[in-house]
């Protein structure tokens, strides 16, 4: 529950108001194809709090390929900076969740995110960085968890794929029901039609599902600084520099999801100047003591 108005009191802000209109749209869309004001409400609250919930999460992580880290070359490896980065986040901001996982996923291509309260995820293209390299990327992540700027994919991305599925179950019934009052060749061809337009409804909300994404990669474009101030905060500063120029050494190959993520992040150029800019402040404050 405190996810939920959490995520609604971040609605109000101004980077956030396309979301807004997406969502508010998103849930006349919901009430039309169930054809009921109390019935679309209902599903979609459904929808939204299972989004913001663990399973969310957990969904999320399917769509990605993260999984758990089971070899024992990576728990050596990442564990240890991982619980380094972890450590120092939670002295920042202790209202970091205590019960963050590190997750990984095949991707060859360098890229990391966070979801939800709980989830961070490295790709295995990570694996190729040095340490303070890993650990920056991770502080970065956690700076994303300190914003609570994490919700959004979860809302518009799984929110609207439990819709889905909620509709076609409620249809499925709807529909069985209907063909056997009907008679059994006259309701088997009303189901065939029903089955077809359902299935259109469907895939316009896919459609409808990709928008929103665009719209939280846009929205979320800010929060990008925001993460790597918090990695410069807790002393990754200079490390993420390194990071982000090396992003400029070769074009990212990223499918599905992963893409969408990459795309939301600013030119790396753009966000090594704020950077350097955050410490050349710092020099200066230190030599002028």
């Amino acid at each position: 529950m405190i996810y939920i108005v959490d995520f609604v009191a971040r609605l109000k802000h101004k980077s956030n108001i396309g979301i807004a209109v997406y969502l508010i749209l998103n849930t006349i869309l919901v009430i039309g194809i169930f054809g009921d004001i109390l019935l679309g409400l209902t599903l979609y609250i459904i929808s939204l709090a299972m989004a913001l919930s663990p399973i969310g999460e957990w969904i999320l992580r399917l769509q990605t390929g993260c999984k758990p880290l089971a070899r024992k070359d990576h728990i050596a490896r990442l564990k240890p900076l991982f619980d380094e980065v972890y450590e120092k986040a939670k002295k920042m901001d202790p209202t970091i969740s205590d019960d963050v996982k590190l997750f990984i996923s095949n991707d060859k291509s360098p890229n990391a995110f966070a979801t939800g309260r709980k989830t961070i995820c490295l790709t295995k293209g990570f694996l190729e960085y040095e340490d303070e390299e890993i650990k920056a990327t991770l502080a970065h992540e956690f700076g994303h968890l300190s914003n609570k700027d994490t919700d959004l994919i979860l809302v518009v991305t799984v929110g609207n794929l439990i819709l889905s599925i909620l509709f076609i179950l409620y249809r499925f019934f709807f529909l069985v029901i209907a063909s056997f009052a009907g008679g059994a060749s006259r309701g088997l061809g009303s189901f065939v039609i029903a089955f077809f337009v359902d299935m259109i409804l469907v895939g316009m909300m896919w459609l409808w599902t990709k928008l929103g994404t665009a719209l939280v990669m846009h929205s979320s474009r800010q929060n990008e600084y925001l993460a790597d101030e918090f990695a410069y905060k807790v002393g990754y500063g200079h490390q993420l520099i390194d990071v982000l120029d090396s992003f400029n050494e070769y074009e990212i190959d990223t499918k599905g999801l992963w893409a969408n993520l990459a795309s939301s992040h600013p030119d790396p150029d753009l966000r090594i100047a704020k950077l350097q800019e955050l410490v050349e402040t710092s020099s200066d404050m230190v030599e002028s003591l």
